[in-house]
Parts: structure tokens; sequence; C-alpha cells
């Protein structure tokens, strides 16, 4: 024989059906893997940035950093953008040491694949954008 249908019973288990369907679901996701920091893959290793930085060069890595970096970077570069105070070593480009003795092959790869919290750049965005890119961050050293 089947039980008259309750509202006090179905107030209690929907919830009770949402925290179970929550807590499952958090455990099978799992964070994606940090990309290890990683030196230039062997087709780019000790290769120099092709890219002059032109004024065109510059603004088009400025727009990219605009969009990618500058919330972590820092408008100015300095490590000071929105998210730095929840990331630890942020770099700070204005300063000349930030980048000194590191190959443009390594920051091309850091950008590309993501170094420690830093996220990948991934397919996103062309080889050319990124060397864009790079040529506007080591201009803020140069300031």
């Amino acid at each position: 024989m089947l039980r008259p249908f309750s509202w006090k019973k179905m107030l209690l288990l929907v919830p009770a059906l949402l925290l179970f369907v929550y807590f499952v679901g958090a455990q099978q996701t799992e964070p994606p893997a940090k990309a290890p920091d990683e030196k230039a893959a062997p087709d780019t290793a000790h290769k120099s940035n092709p890219v002059k930085p032109t004024p065109e060069s510059l603004a088009k890595g400025k727009k990219m950093y605009a969009m990618d970096c500058a919330m972590c970077h820092g408008e100015n570069g300095d490590g000071k953008g929105d998210m730095a105070t929840e990331m630890k070593n942020i770099t700070d480009f204005t300063n000349p040491d930030s980048l000194k003795g590191r190959l443009d092959s390594d920051l091309f790869t850091s950008i590309r694949k993501g170094k420690g919290e830093m996220p990948p750049e991934g397919d996103r965005a062309k080889d050319e954008d990124i060397w864009h890119l790079l040529n506007y961050v080591k201009a803020f050293a140069k300031k």
C-alpha cells in the first residue's frame, strides 16, 4: 500500500538530495594539474624573439597584456594587479633584474604553457602574438 504524498518529507528530501549532488560533484572535479616549470621546447630552445619591438608590435602586445596579464601583473607591469593579493611570486616587470638572464625562448614557453600559478596561454594565441606580448613585457623594464 502506498503512503500519501507528504510535502514535509519532500521539503526535507530535496535539500538533502541537492547537498549530495553538490558533494559528489565537488569530489569528482579536481583542479587541473599545473604545468611544470619547463624550459623551452627543443624547436624553440635558445631562439630569440623573431618579432622586432616596433610601435606596432608593442601596441599588439599591450592589447594582449591588458586582456590576459594585467589582472595579475598589474596595468603597469609592477606585479600589483587585482589578483596579485591572492598569489605569490608575481613578477614585477618594471624591475630590470626580473627578466635578466632569461632567454626569450624560455619566456615564450612560460607564456604558452604557464608557470607556477600562472595559467597557460595555450593555443588561444598564435606564436607571433606571444612574441608581441613578450616585446611589450620587456619594455616595462626600459621605462
